[in-house]
């Protein structure tokens, strides 16, 4: 335990470390935890140690790390024996073992066993409901899904899933938790699919239909993808931009779709209130987000900036090496 003037260095844990585990672990123990590592062994848990600080030398030499991170690694960073030893005294705990209930139970039941009373349980479970998962845990109101997204080091983003019982200093020492590693979260409820993999998977799904119907290429299809709609998603999210084209220009394209697609495009009964109560976005000044509507040259202006540095960085790096 190392201390400074004011705080005690925090101990956490990452159960499972592969690929997800280990980067969940070098973004834990780069906001400045120490991290215990523990897996099936201990020479597995040493194998991924040793390969977290390789793959940081060479992160740092690429300029995706910044310099000195791979000593701040294996200043916080360990290899535990096994679960026992990793979670003995650790605060937090994050499950990152095969998406299998039955290896899950097992995993989270030895967590609960041997962890601290109070220890924050979390799971990166994409696809499993919290609740059920939450079975053997004790003290379940200190479990929760703590979703990081791959690649885990570089993706801004994670979704906290608590379940019914998850009380709520659980969801807030978890997110102050996760934003204190540079990370960003969103807070959704417990149901299939959570937020995240139902918005990529609707996606994919539309596109494999389209690729199937003969109507596009699935070349064709990623570009329109990325150089339209997807090109404004880093700086604005579905409802920003529904906002910013005008909800009653949605609402018209709604009516258009359902003439070839009568059910799958059947228009949202949200978008449709909005709009007969005269809240069509940010010419209105109400919609979705309530922008006021003295803010839109500043928004208008905010956009095309991001926009023309999105096409630089893109012409800078090139296109990617797929073809």
């Amino acid at each position: 335990m190392t201390e400074s003037s004011s705080t005690v260095q925090k101990k956490f844990a990452v159960v499972g470390s592969g690929y997800m585990g280990g980067g969940i672990a070098q973004v834990l123990a780069l906001g400045g935890a120490r991290v215990a590592l523990a897996d099936v062994s201990a020479e597995v848990a040493q194998k991924n140690y040793d390969r977290l600080l390789t793959e940081s030398d060479q992160f740092v030499a690429d300029g995706l790390f910044p310099a000195g991170s791979t000593e701040i690694l294996r200043e916080n960073l360990w290899a535990a024996k096994d679960i026992e030893e990793a979670v003995a005294d650790a605060e937090f705990i994050e499950e990152a073992v095969p998406e299998v209930l039955a290896i899950k139970h097992e995993t989270l039941a030895r967590i609960s066993g041997a962890a601290r009373p109070d220890a924050l349980i979390g799971s990166n479970t994409s696809t499993i409901s919290i609740a059920d998962l939450a079975g053997p845990v004790a003290n379940p109101e200190r479990f929760l899904g703590v979703h990081f997204s791959n690649p885990s080091p570089f993706i801004p983003g994670v979704e906290v899933i608590p379940h019914a019982g998850t009380s709520a200093a659980t969801v807030g020492t978890i997110r102050e938790l996760v934003h204190s590693s540079g990370k960003q979260t969103a807070v959704v409820k417990d149901v299939t699919g959570f937020v995240l993999n139902r918005l990529q998977y609707a996606l994919f799904h539309e596109a494999a239909q389209l690729v199937e119907q003969d109507i596009a290429t699935a070349e064709d299809i990623d570009t329109l993808v990325r150089t339209t709609f997807g090109f404004r998603l880093p700086f604005f999210g579905p409802f920003a931009i529904a906002d910013m084209a005008g909800l009653d220009v949605y609402n018209f394209c709604y009516q258009s779709l359902q003439t070839g697609f009568p059910e799958r495009f059947a228009t949202p009964k949200i978008l449709t209130e909005l709009v007969d109560a005269g809240k069509l976005g940010t010419k209105t000044g109400a919609g979705f987000l309530n922008v006021p509507a003295e803010r839109t040259p500043a928004l208008i202006a905010y956009r095309n900036k991001a926009y023309v540095a999105m096409q630089q960085l893109l012409a800078d790096l090139g296109p990617a090496p797929i073809n």
